[in-house]
């Protein structure tokens, strides 16, 4: 089949690798390259890295809704346009070129999590299971009938990064698969049930800041589900300390401690912190200018004591 990819960040780039061994792939629509750093040198994302490599034209248009990139869409004449992660939302114009249509491969089990970044979010809200759907896409936002679906069981203690590998790679089968039903009239759109949606949005490095006096649980998830990016974090003695390992410690009330966010215990390899509901348990942490270390070491260089207390200030947490 002649196939047009459209897709930016590394989720991207399984699929179009086995997208190019199966069909002819036309081009790849990617993001314009972007600075980065004060050189603001130009960089280019993983699936243009990707594309140059295994030799294939490379579009990268300002705006998906450019005259003249519509018009080289259906020079090309593809018989369908592949979509995972591209960044922006096709106009209709585009949308009808294609004899098969628009696929996109979704990393959730739509009509949930609609929006960006539905892999963190799933490991964020405590959810058992995740997936990937490939649906025919509309001008809606993750609003096109469902074609097919493929879920997994998350693991206890799956990370933003563990799950995006792996739906990365469910969906680069997913994708193929659903090329193949299309093409043979195999595969019956199911129009997603409206009343079940719900949206996410975009992560920010200011989600990762630790609220105490949320439950030890809440924050065991939100540190799996910003690992890697944008990553957890607080405050000691005024440093930014991030958080890369942790765990949720039910105990009984400390009645010593009468705040949240307060040191309650330190051993040779943890530090439990007073939360809501129950501690939180620093394994491997960060502090800012340093490398990342288990506890451990970290105590071996940095002292501190129960009482102490974490975040911006004893006030935030009253």
């Amino acid at each position: 089949m002649r196939v047009i990819f459209m897709g930016t960040p590394d989720f991207s780039v399984p699929a179009l690798e086995k997208l190019n061994d199966e069909h002819e792939v036309l081009a790849v629509v990617t993001q314009p390259d972007k600075p980065k750093g004060r050189s603001g040198k130009l960089i280019a994302c993983p699936v243009k890295e990707k594309a140059l490599e295994l030799g294939l034209k490379v579009l990268q248009p300002e705006r998906a809704r450019d005259e003249a990139f519509i018009s080289e869409i259906k020079a090309l004449n593809p018989d369908m346009i592949i979509v995972i992660a591209y960044g922006q939302i096709l106009p209709g114009e585009i949308l009808e070129i294609p004899k098969y249509g628009c696929v996109n491969v979704h990393a959730s089990l739509l009509p949930k999590y609609r929006g960006a970044a539905p892999i963190q979010w799933a490991v964020i809200n405590g959810d058992k299971v995740s997936g990937v759907t490939t649906m025919l896409m509309n001008e809606g936002l993750d609003t096109g009938d469902i074609l097919l679906a493929k879920e997994v069981e998350l693991k206890h203690d799956e990370t933003g990064g563990s799950l995006f590998e792996r739906l990365s790679s469910i969906g680069a089968g997913l994708m193929l698969e659903t090329i193949t039903g299309l093409e043979n009239g195999e595969i019956t759109p199911i129009p997603q049930d409206d009343s079940k949606a719900s949206k996410v949005g975009l992560l920010t490095k200011a989600m990762g800041e630790l609220d105490f006096n949320k439950s030890s649980r809440e924050l065991e998830r939100l540190v799996r589900g910003l690992d890697p990016w944008p990553g957890a974090f607080t405050y000691i003695d005024g440093k930014k300390l991030s958080i890369w390992k942790c765990s949720a410690v039910e105990t009984p009330q400390d009645t010593e401690i009468d705040y949240c966010g307060a040191v309650t215990a330190v051993g040779k390899d943890y530090i439990d912190i007073s939360c809501r509901e129950g501690d939180l348990r620093l394994i491997e942490v960060q502090l800012e200018g340093k490398k990342r270390m288990s506890v451990r070491d970290f105590l071996n260089g940095f002292e501190v004591r129960r009482g102490d207390k974490l975040g911006r200030g004893k006030e935030q947490y009253q």
